[in-house]
């Protein structure tokens, strides 16, 4: 039992770049811990602690399906992930879990479906770092859909919330929330919502303070800065920064954001004058 945690923990804790080297690895741990529950020979703390490798395991192999665009298999983890976390009586973990399902339903452009799990996860928590995250999903949901009005309230609640007190440890699934993940998940909302300058700015006043452990996210608001730049008719800023995202996707393998990229490509045959264009479009085919 020692072991397969010392494991787990290993190979979830492992640097972005590192990750797309790891799917295997925790699959088969993964296996190893779901076939020791269906044994039932472990009882009280060894059930227990069966049950939270069982909920992180399959919230880990289920990001590692959605990065790779398999997300019928990503849904199909997470919700895997649930029922261990709801038999374990684990509240806040099920509200985490929850949480990466409404992330892919908005990734999927379903917002109004984000939205309603994620009112759900919030009745499923207490800690304020857990709760400020999911109002800042929350946020991202609402401005998609158009709700001006409680895409802000939500983004007010998530800045509040992010500096409250708690005297209770972060759940692990929300450690990693920061300020600067706050600044620009609020600049990407108000984006949605056609405040473009402002969140322009906040974007890039932020941007480089997100650790290299968050290069994968960092990749993504760059495609999403590119896409604004387009829609603002400014291609090779738009090129800048789509270039930047497609190079570190790469490098740190993750093609969720590559796809993310390469959809603009489109958008950018729009502009086959502008400067930096035709390289983008070289270095993105195929």
């Amino acid at each position: 039992m020692t072991s397969l945690e010392q494991a787990t923990n290993l190979f979830t804790s492992q640097p972005t770049e590192a990750r797309q080297h790891t799917a295997h690895v925790l699959e088969a741990l993964l296996t190893s811990v779901s076939n020791l529950l269906e044994e039932g020979r472990h009882r009280g703390e060894a059930r227990t602690r069966l049950l939270s490798l069982a909920a992180k395991l399959a919230a880990e192999v289920g990001w590692h399906r959605f990065d790779s665009g398999r997300h019928p298999e990503a849904a199909r983890y997470w919700i895997g992930g649930l029922h261990s976390a709801n038999a374990l009586g684990d509240s806040d973990l099920g509200a985490g879990i929850l949480s990466d399902l409404a992330y892919q339903a908005s990734w999927r452009n379903r917002p109004e479906l984000a939205a309603d799990i994620l009112r759900r996860a919030l009745i499923r928590t207490r800690h304020p770092a857990a709760q400020a995250l999911l109002q800042l999903r929350l946020a991202r949901a609402l401005a998609v859909h158009g709700d001006r009005h409680a895409t802000l309230r939500a983004l007010n609640a998530a800045e509040h919330l992010l500096e409250a007190p708690c005297a209770d440890p972060v759940p692990g699934w929300c450690k990693w929330l920061s300020t600067a993940d706050l600044a620009v998940d609020t600049g990407q909302a108000l984006l949605d919502l056609g405040d473009t300058r402002r969140a322009h700015t906040l974007i890039r006043e932020v941007q480089s303070l997100l650790p290299t452990a968050r290069d994968k996210t960092h990749g993504v608001f760059l495609a999403y800065q590119a896409k604004s730049h387009l829609e603002l008719g400014q291609p090779d800023l738009a090129a800048a920064a789509a270039t930047e995202s497609f190079e570190l996707a790469q490098r740190i393998g993750a093609p969720r954001c590559v796809k993310l990229v390469r959809d603009l490509t489109p958008a950018f045959a729009a502009f086959p004058s502008a400067q930096r264009v035709p390289e983008f479009l070289a270095r993105t085919a195929g």
